[in-house]
């Protein structure tokens, strides 16, 4: 397994099989489209398949706040610690930031209390006709 902040030699053929269960998925085009434009990203790579297996992203101000959008792990490689990996990561990146945001759900506040992060209130608008990214 190797983790990298860098997205040198990474195509959209690598990118293949996540946003599961989303009705209108970004393509893989898309998909490294935002890993590019995000201020900071991890990323998880299987030596062997040479493919993306997990990413995590964020998105900053670079000078007091971050919010992470997205924390994704292909389901063949979940429970195998790669998620907490990533997480940890970002987390580094991020570790000159006055406050770092998620948004989930609640079935996941659980799983981000391990990392230090505090329940709170938040507020989304989801405009779902663009959540193919087009």
């Amino acid at each position: 397994m190797i983790y990298t902040n860098s997205l040198d030699g990474i195509s959209s053929d690598m990118l293949k099989g996540f946003f599961v269960d989303w009705p209108n998925p970004p393509k893989p085009d898309t998909h490294l489209k935002l890993l590019k434009n995000s201020s900071k990203v991890v990323i998880a790579i299987d030596e062997q398949t040479n493919q993306v297996i997990g990413f995590i992203t964020a998105i900053s101000d670079g000078v007091l706040s971050a919010y992470i959008p997205l924390l994704e792990v292909l389901p063949t490689y979940k429970n195998q610690g790669i998620g907490r990996e990533l997480v940890n990561r970002i987390l580094k990146e991020l570790d000159d930031i006055y406050m770092i945001d998620l948004c989930c759900d609640d079935d996941l506040v659980p799983y981000y209390d391990k990392f230090g992060m505090m329940k709170t209130n938040g507020m989304i608008l989801r405009n779902y006709n663009l959540q193919s990214g087009s």
